[in-house]
């Protein structure tokens, strides 16, 4: 298909260019698979040849994880891995889990023209969003396409099926009752597995060389220095960044712990807030947002005694959405009323992970909503959207 061999082009130009650019900075590179040897050593996983430094950054990344039950073929069903590689376009897809990864390939395979079925444990839909974002998200980009859903179930056992011949079969079981409902077993073209994603850290040497793991996940303290294990000691020169530390499994946040790892190295003491850090759903329109949700607002509010502040502004005012025919959406603001810091902020619309940045700013540099509210943004844009949001806040809303 020309979307995978484009995502794969796409990719490979991305590494390419990235090798060559750790060549031009004098960066040596080895292409093997490295196993943790203790402190100051990593080992070659296939030619055994031992290579020694002074750091260690270990960065594994992390897999998909698939529920026991779950058979993957990478064909009929398949992880985030295989989901751009497949031959045809089915015509139906059962998306188990509505998180991230599965709002976004809903997007991608209902514009395909494909049917989805989402089957989510959680009570509700796109459970890890915002509950305002969500219900917009459901207006947006669930009920319009051709989409439906289970709620509080789970997909006991998925059993692949032959391209153009035989369907997956589904087993749906009720999450609280464990009965199996009476839509079971639900039969499909194709199962894409969004579950989660798991460490990456199996069979790295930690264990036998004195990394105690939980869960998988490597444990360290704020400055990514490794522990031997959770609530340990510091392993001198040992460093572990990305989604193996389970701190925030982000590209990005991997990104940044990278430097801050950097930083401390040489000595110069950083630590990554990691409230500051935006992320984003890339759906149509998008959603991204950045510190705490609403939920973890209230909580904060509560246990630290603060009026909880909500501001909220429409892309239905925004000039440059209604000219791009995108008017649908919101950003909403949650600070602390009695500051004016900003806690979190959550919006749905056109470009909303670009917008989001300038929040994540604010955040980071402890910028209040007072004067954000202040703060000239040009016309138009859809950075107006936040300038209302802002405005808002303190009472100088024009909409």
């Amino acid at each position: 298909m020309a979307v995978a061999a484009h995502a794969a082009q796409l990719v490979a130009n991305v590494a390419s260019n990235l090798g060559n650019s750790l060549t031009g900075l004098g960066v040596e590179q080895i292409h093997e698979r490295g196993v943790y040897a203790g402190p100051g050593k990593i080992k070659g996983a296939d030619s055994g040849k031992v290579y020694t430094t002074k750091n260690i950054i270990l960065a594994p990344g992390s897999v998909p994880f698939v529920p026991p039950g779950i058979e993957i073929d990478g064909k009929t069903v398949f992880t985030s891995d295989d989901s751009l590689k497949l031959e045809s376009v089915p015509e139906w897809v059962a998306i188990i889990g509505s998180g991230y990864i599965g709002l976004e390939f809903s997007d991608v395979y209902t514009a395909l023209g494909s049917e989805v079925t989402f089957i989510e444990a959680m009570d509700t839909m796109m459970p890890t969003f915002d509950p305002e974002i969500r219900r917009v998200a459901d207006r947006v980009l669930i009920q319009p396409r051709k989409i439906d859903g289970y709620t509080s179930v789970f997909a006991t056992e998925v059993v692949p099926g032959k391209l153009g011949e035989k369907p997956v079969k589904i087993k749906l079981v009720d999450a609280k009752t464990k009965e199996e409902i009476p839509e079971s077993p639900l039969f499909v073209d194709a199962a894409l597995v969004c579950t989660g994603r798991v460490p990456a850290t199996k069979d790295m040497g930690l264990e036998e060389n004195g990394i105690e793991t939980f869960r998988g996940f490597v444990q360290v303290n704020e400055n990514m220095q490794v522990l031997d294990k959770p609530d340990g000691q510091v392993i001198p020169g040992v460093y572990c960044i990305g989604d193996a530390n389970g701190k925030m499994m982000l590209a990005h946040a991997a990104s940044a712990q990278g430097i801050s790892a950097v930083e401390n190295m040489v000595g110069r003491k950083h630590a990554v807030d990691h409230d500051t850090i935006p992320a984003a759903c890339f759906t149509h329109p998008e959603i991204a947002m950045v510190g705490l949700t609403e939920e973890q607002a209230k909580a904060k509010a509560e246990k630290e005694g603060f009026t909880l502040g909500k501001s909220s502004g429409s892309f239905r005012a925004n000039s440059k959405a209604l000219a791009e025919l995108e008017g649908t959406g919101m950003a909403k603001c949650l600070f602390n009323k009695d500051t004016g810091k900003v806690l979190g902020v959550h919006i749905i619309g056109l470009h909303a992970s670009d917008l989001v940045q300038e929040c994540a700013n604010a955040i980071a540099a402890g910028t209040t909503v007072q004067e954000l509210s202040m703060m000239v943004h040009t016309h138009p844009t859809l950075s107006e959207v936040l300038d209302e949001t802002f405005k808002g806040a303190v009472g100088m809303s024009a909409h």
